[in-house]
């Protein structure tokens, strides 16, 4: 009678009137606990039998609850159903010249790319200001982080780099890369990150409702002589990856890191 009794104590805080609402307050519950440290990162989470039987729920309540958290990206399961919560934050440096993709690789983060549009055309709106009236080249590209797609980017590279480049690799080789070996010394970089809210085209892209919540990066990067080079549009989820700041006396660091 004593485990019995355990698990109608455990469970006493998941409401009984249907299944959806037992999976969602455990998901809560299992949430709580995460972010407070109960869970640290990169921990295990107990099994899902024992799970079950602490909230006094069946294995299926279970699972359903562990897929929001997966769908959060605050858990990963691996094979044999053991599950992990999500490894702590890796850094990115915005202060730098490289790309997010090749600082969080740096870090051994796994990011990939997936090349959607790669075509020379006549500058969109919102490049006009840093290009002037012309042609470029758009490249549009998706990146995985951890195995979800996280962010939605468009890059416009200016004439005569963007066409010179546009038949690169770019699933395998960095844009800033790709410029370096055509001559371009960049120099500097204005960045812009604000908050945002997906398109329905980002929101297909990314896997997510239209309207979630999201960072908009909007960067310019200009070479030695101080003409702009690549004007560079990033929607950022705010689930997948953060932004945090580093402050010493001298300076401060801004850094992107992929959120529990």
């Amino acid at each position: 009678m004593q485990p019995s009794a355990h698990r109608s104590t455990r469970s006493s805080r998941i409401p009984q009137s249907s299944r959806k609402a037992k999976y969602v307050s455990i998901s809560n519950d299992l949430r709580g606990r995460i972010t407070g440290g109960e869970f640290p990162a990169g921990g295990r989470l107990p099994g899902q039998r024992a799970l079950a039987e602490a909230y006094g729920v069946t294995l299926v309540t279970v699972r359903q609850a562990l897929q929001v958290l997966v769908d959060e990206g605050l858990i990963v399961q691996r094979q044999g159903r053991e599950t992990l919560v999500t490894p702590a934050p890796a850094a990115y440096r915005l202060t730098g010249l490289r790309s997010l993709a090749e600082d969080l690789r740096e870090q051994g983060v796994d990011v990939a790319t997936d090349v959607l549009d790669r075509s020379v055309r006549r500058c969109a709106g919102w490049v006009l200001a840093a290009f002037g009236p012309g042609r470029a080249l758009r490249l549009e590209r998706v990146r995985t982080v951890r195995g979800k797609p996280a962010v939605h980017q468009v890059s416009w590279v200016r004439e005569p780099y963007g066409p010179a480049i546009r038949d690169r690799d770019f699933v395998a080789e960095g844009l800033y890369g790709v410029l370096a070996g055509e001559g371009v010394a960049v120099h500097r970089a204005s960045e812009v990150i604000r908050p945002h809210v997906l398109t329905a085209r980002s929101a297909e892209l990314l896997a997510r409702p239209a309207r979630t919540a999201a960072f908009l990066s909007e960067r310019v990067t200009y070479d030695l002589s101080g003409a702009a080079v690549v004007a560079d549009r990033a929607v950022i989820l705010g689930s997948l990856l953060e932004i945090r700041a580093e402050r010493s006396a001298g300076r401060v660091s801004v850094h992107w890191g992929t959120s529990r």
